[in-house]
């Protein structure tokens, strides 16, 4: 498993895209009008929003709260030190949990069962090889500190034990949020909005309408991540807290 880890490692980062492609392979439906009457696309749309948006708040509060250093060094895994606090202190990979959870979540807004029958638990298996190889690294390079890191935090399940203390001896920075998952909440979005508006037409009756809508929010969302991305190259926003 660690070297299936250090393998799927290399690639992590292209993983996200190729796995959002697999969104829009036909697939027999989780949700249909048979069971659930003919609204039954409010179903796969309110449960698959909350999860995935779930996802994303995980995300967003751990990147905000204490940032991991964990990109890798040469496609191996590397970190630069064993970071404890933040969300940290209560799962070792609130990042992942994060990442799975978004995923889900637009599985089920596709009402893909392939997606989420299939897809899904192949994704956890790549990640928990990934997170093998990733502790396999840590517990070589920090010993008995990480050791002990793993008896007090789970690996996967978030404990909330404690978890208001932790938000109150921190300081929230959105910058470093905005600066590190730019380019995750592009794909992101526009994946959502993409099958919103031409999953369900339902929701946007006409054709013309759909396209006019979707492209609207292609450009708007391209337009912010341009500007975050022109304020992050040109040096006009970092991460650091005044």
């Amino acid at each position: 498993m660690i070297a299936i880890g250090n393998f799927f490692f290399k690639y992590r980062n292209n993983l996200f895209i190729f796995l959002y492609l697999l969104l829009f392979v036909p697939s027999p439906m989780i949700f249909t009008a048979e069971q659930f009457g003919e609204n039954y696309y409010l179903w796969p749309v309110i449960l698959g929003l909350l999860i995935t948006f779930s996802g994303e708040i995980i995300r967003g509060i751990t990147i905000g709260l204490a940032y991991i250093i964990r990109g890798g060094r040469d496609k191996k895994v590397y970190a630069e030190k064993l970071v404890t606090e933040g969300i940290f202190r209560h799962c070792r990979n609130p990042l992942y949990v994060g990442n799975i959870l978004m995923l889900l979540g637009v599985g089920v807004l596709s009402n893909s069962l392939f997606y989420v029958g299939i897809v899904m638990p192949l994704f956890l298996f790549i990640y928990q090889a990934i997170v093998l190889a990733e502790e396999n690294f840590l517990r070589n390079k920090f010993g008995r500190q990480f050791d002990d890191y793993c008896e007090r935090v789970n690996r996967w399940l978030i404990s909330f034990s404690g978890i208001s203390s932790t938000f109150n001896g921190m300081r929230f920075n959105y910058k470093r949020w905005l600066l590190k998952e730019y380019n995750t909440l592009l794909v992101w979005l526009i994946g959502i909005s993409a099958i919103l508006i031409f999953r369900y037409p339902e929701l946007i009756e006409d054709s013309n309408t759909r396209i006019i809508v979707f492209t609207g929010i292609v450009i708007f969302l391209g337009a912010v991540y341009g500007y975050v991305r022109y304020l992050k190259k040109s040096g006009k926003m970092t991460d650091s807290i005044a």
